[in-house]
């Protein structure tokens, strides 16, 4: 049995397709294996003989009157297909190949194009592309509407249908039509399929002394990957000042990655707890002694593309008062999601349980509040060639220490340039900045 907690609100029915080949992987579906047996009782008792009827006289006439012939394990697996579906958006049937991907999705191997993808007014909606992959590379974004597939529209197709149609052999090319905000008409864009391999963490060092760690999606080995970033950041920098980390976009992943994330930034505490009618669907997640930071001020960057272990993430933190959560309204996914096997290789996808931040808060359909809101904008730089200071006034005084040469405000503007190219990570270097400044001044 395995769980996995994926991501969802409103009105869309995600699913974590990395494009990659997962059909029913959830936006930001978070995967536990677990040895024990999921005992699953009805609720009420028999089954109503009733309904089982109505069943069976609809799959007769299905089966003896439509247009063309389906055979009768086509017409069950529909109906099984269906009744998971109606359910939520996130329960599902896993065929045999959709159960082999998703066992796959979490080791951040496969075949496709990389993107996580909704359902919106009858399109498919583009959640997120995902980072370092060919639909990343070739330009599709979040928020882009697919209205056609190789010129063929997909209006009113479903999540498993459009997957299929993506999925391709590695080399071949699809061309997605999408309709994009801020644009007046459709436009193609060209994607050739390839293995994904999808890089969980990128870290670097910036503005000399601030530590930053890119998360894309929660995968089996992020954890140890995070904890090993840490260290390199410390090594390359050993009076780091601060770290950031960058969850937008981040549509989730492995959950026993995001508690590890987590557990590396805190001595102790409830990191994540899960509440549901089996009794394995209860499971509370502590942190472990070992802060691996030392206690760096840490600013974490949120989006409504973040989802599900994201969201564990901000909320431990943010409860624990570890770290400020910057940035917007993440997405609002707190289900729990369970993977069982079946007959034949086969597996359902089943919501069965909510998941809670540590002081009780359930963010589905609401989402994690920052701390401090910075919205996504566009940096225009003023023309400075004109700018006037005292330096520049004829007759000026003398700086006693003045070596009668400008300030270099080209390499200062071209440094303000490259951080306000993403004015909510900019946001966050000046806090940790501050922060820094604060601390000194205690030290004194």
């Amino acid at each position: 049995m395995q769980h996995t907690i994926g991501h969802a609100a409103q009105k869309y029915a995600f699913i974590s397709l990395l494009l990659l080949t997962t059909v029913f992987s959830s936006t930001l579906s978070i995967a536990e294996t677990e040895t024990a047996h999921l005992h699953v009782e009805h609720a009420q008792g028999e089954l109503p003989l009733k309904d089982l009827r109505l069943f069976t006289l609809i799959f007769d006439h299905i089966r003896k009157s439509y247009v063309e012939p389906v055979s009768d394990q086509q017409l069950l697996e529909n109906a099984i297909r269906g009744m998971l579906q109606e359910m939520d958006p996130h329960s599902a049937y896993l065929d045999a190949s959709d159960f082999e991907d998703i066992q796959r999705s979490t080791h951040g191997k496969f075949s496709g194009v990389g993107i996580e993808m909704g359902s919106e007014g009858g399109y498919i909606k583009i959640i997120s592309p995902i980072d370092g992959t060919p639909a990343k590379k070739a330009g599709l974004q979040a928020g882009d509407l697919i209205i056609k597939l190789d010129q063929e529209s997909i209006q009113g197709f479903s999540l498993n249908k459009v997957s299929k149609k993506i999925r391709g052999p590695i080399g071949s090319s699809i061309v997605f039509t999408i309709v994009r905000k801020g644009v007046d008409k459709p436009f193609d864009v060209t994607v050739v399929r390839d293995t994904i391999k999808s890089n969980s963490t990128r870290h670097r060092i910036i503005d000399d002394a601030i530590g930053y760690i890119r998360i894309g999606q929660f995968q089996t080995s992020t954890g140890d990957d995070f904890s090993k970033a840490i260290k390199q950041l410390r090594n390359d920098q050993p009076q780091l000042s601060g770290l950031i980390i960058d969850l937008r976009n981040n549509p989730g992943g492995v959950l026993q990655a995001s508690v590890n994330v987590v557990d590396s930034l805190l001595d102790e505490g409830l990191i994540v707890y899960t509440q549901g009618r089996l009794e394995s669907s209860n499971n509370r997640f502590e942190a472990t002694a070992g802060d691996e930071t030392n206690g760096l001020p840490i600013v974490v960057l949120v989006n409504g593309g973040s989802a599900s272990a994201s969201e564990i993430v901000a909320g431990a933190l943010q409860d624990q008062q570890r770290a400020v959560i910057m940035g917007t309204q993440t997405f609002g996914k707190g289900s729990v999601q369970t993977i069982l096997p079946v007959a034949d290789n086969k597996g359902i996808k089943l919501t069965t349980a909510r998941y809670f931040t540590p002081n009780g808060r359930s963010i589905q359909a609401q989402g994690i509040t920052p701390d401090i809101t910075v919205q996504r904008a566009t940096i225009t730089k003023l023309k400075t060639s004109s700018r006037i200071t005292e330096a520049n006034l004829d007759g000026h005084l003398k700086n006693k220490d003045d070596s009668e040469q400008k300030p270099d405000t080209e390499k200062a503007d071209k440094t303000a340039i490259d951080n306000t190219k993403d004015n909510q990570l900019f946001e966050a270097i000046n806090l940790l900045k501050g922060l820094a400044i604060l601390n000194k001044t205690d030290k004194k």
